[in-house]
């Protein structure tokens, strides 16, 4: 029988420092520790699918917590079931105790854990929709406040308007007239656009 752990971050400026030192409490090598730094909505994980590899019958699975394993409520209990049934591995939760599979094989161990599995896996997942409701609301908010979100857009340089009369008299091809403005072609025509719709303003703004 070999021991494995598998651990999880949502993106690569996280730290998995806790799983790591649970992992290592629990005696596992950190060469059988896989980590993905990867968000937990479904299981397309290079890791992941690593350790499902690697697992033979009567070997042990340690997770930190079940939303480590994912935050998807009917992919966690598939999951569950490929390790458990599938390659006939046993699970176990450190944050949870009763999800361990080596405990309570009877009729009754197997109800208790299929509750908590349940409850757990439903938690994780309502997190992560409750994570994902607080962010669209913050981006709502932010752009009711005015935020722009995005690459700052590129400004043209000072001697736009000059370029641009060379190139509207023929003396400046456009692919000169790009590489000098340092604008890729669809922001130089929007970039024009602008400075048309502002050179009439000015004009009409004299006029009147």
């Amino acid at each position: 029988m070999a021991t494995f752990g598998y651990a999880r971050v949502s993106s690569t400026d996280q730290n998995e420092d806790r799983q790591m030192i649970a992992m290592n409490e629990q005696g596992i090598p950190p060469e059988r520790v896989f980590t993905d730094k990867q968000s937990g909505k479904n299981f397309d994980r290079s890791a992941y699918k690593s350790l499902l590899e690697s697992l033979k019958p009567g070997d042990l699975l340690y997770i930190k917590s079940i939303d480590r394993l994912g935050r998807n409520y009917d992919e966690i209990h598939n999951q569950w079931r490929i390790i458990t049934k599938e390659r006939r591995a046993d699970i176990a939760v450190i944050d949870m105790p009763l999800l361990d599979t080596r405990q309570g094989k009877d009729l009754m161990g197997t109800l208790i854990a299929d509750v908590v599995l349940n409850l757990l896996s439903f938690v994780a997942q309502s997190e992560r929709e409750n994570i994902r409701q607080r962010q669209a609301e913050g981006i709502a908010a932010a752009k009711a406040r005015g935020v722009r979100f995005g690459r700052p857009a590129k400004k043209p340089p000072e001697d736009f308007s000059v370029l641009v009369k060379l190139w509207e008299r023929g003396k400046l091809p456009l692919p000169a007239l790009l590489e000098q403005t340092g604008l890729k072609i669809a922001t130089f025509y929007r970039r024009l656009r602008e400075f048309q719709a502002a050179k009439h303003q000015k004009t009409t703004a004299r006029k009147s």
